[in-house]
């Protein structure tokens, strides 16, 4: 059974950092694309970030570029987000999604694209 599960979410406080992981079981992460999104209370869930199978591919959104990075250990079946500088407006669940493709494809941020997705992390920026 292919799954996908988060972790590393938690309570930070406004300009800390935080590691979310994801991490997948059931499969070998290194032919999937892999997607952050994340959803804030009362809004629809936006792309965050994503990775291609290779590494070779990164995409950011706009608004967290220079505050966000993310980076993949295919050894560990493993994709990490880097989140410094955290913001009250940080706050959301967040997702990681995966999708099959082709090793130097690159990554995008559509959502219809993902085939897999974890069940979510929370993470709250508060002091």
């Amino acid at each position: 059974q292919l799954q996908l599960v988060e972790s590393g979410g938690g309570l930070v406080q406004p300009g800390g950092p935080l590691r979310l992981s994801c991490a997948a079981s059931g499969f070998t992460l290194n032919t999937y694309h892999i997607g952050w999104f994340r959803q804030a209370p009362g809004k629809e869930r936006e792309g965050v970030s994503c990775i291609s199978s290779s590494g070779g591919s990164i995409n950011y959104v706009d608004s967290l570029k220079g505050r966000f990075t993310i980076s993949r250990d295919n050894a560990k079946n493993t994709v990490y987000l880097q989140m410094n500088s955290l913001k009250p407006e940080d706050t959301a669940v967040y997702y990681c999604a995966a999708v099959q493709r082709p090793l130097y494809a690159s990554c995008h941020l559509r959502q219809s694209e993902y085939a897999y997705w974890g069940q979510g992390t929370q993470v709250t920026v508060s002091s």
